[in-house]
C-alpha cells in the first residue's frame, strides 16, 4: 500500500514540476494578480539574466519527467532539489502565501529521498 501511495504522489509531484517547466517556455498560465512587489523584481532580474529560466525550466522537465518513473525517481529528487530549495526560500522570505504549498512539495521530496537512502549512500563510500 505505501508503495502505490508513494507512486501516486510521485506522479503528481513530478506532473507539477513538468507543468512549471513548461509554462517558463510557453506562458500558458497566468500570472496571479497578487504577486508581492519583491517578488515581481525577482522574476524580472530572472528574466533579464537570459539563461537563468530555461535552466530551471529544462531542470523542472527532467527532474519531474525521472521522479514519475520508479526506477529513476532518486535521480529525479537530486535534480529537483535545488529548484525546491529555492521554492521554499523564496516562499519564506518574499511570498508567504505559497508556504503550505511549498512544504508540501518538501515533505513529497524529503520522502522520497528516505526512500531511496540506499542509492545515494552509494556515491558517498
Amino acid at each position: 500500500m505505501k508503495k502505490k501511495i508513494l507512486m501516486v504522489v510521485s506522479v503528481l509531484f513530478g506532473l507539477v514540476f513538468i507543468n512549471s517547466g513548461l509554462n517558463k517556455f510557453f506562458n500558458y498560465m497566468p500570472m496571479p494578480e497578487d504577486i508581492p512587489e519583491k517578488m515581481m523584481k525577482v522574476m524580472t532580474a530572472f528574466t533579464e539574466i537570459g539563461w537563468l529560466m530555461p535552466l530551471i525550466a529544462v531542470a523542472e522537465i527532467a527532474g519531474g519527467l525521472l521522479f514519475i518513473t520508479n526506477r529513476y525517481r532518486a535521480l529525479g529528487a537530486i535534480i529537483i532539489f535545488p529548484v525546491l530549495t529555492g521554492i521554499l526560500l523564496t516562499h519564506i522570505l518574499i511570498a508567504p502565501s505559497g508556504l503550505p504549498i511549498a512544504l508540501v512539495l518538501v515533505a513529497i521530496e524529503i520522502w522520497v529521498i528516505i526512500e531511496n537512502r540506499e542509492k545515494y549512500l552509494q556515491m558517498i563510500k
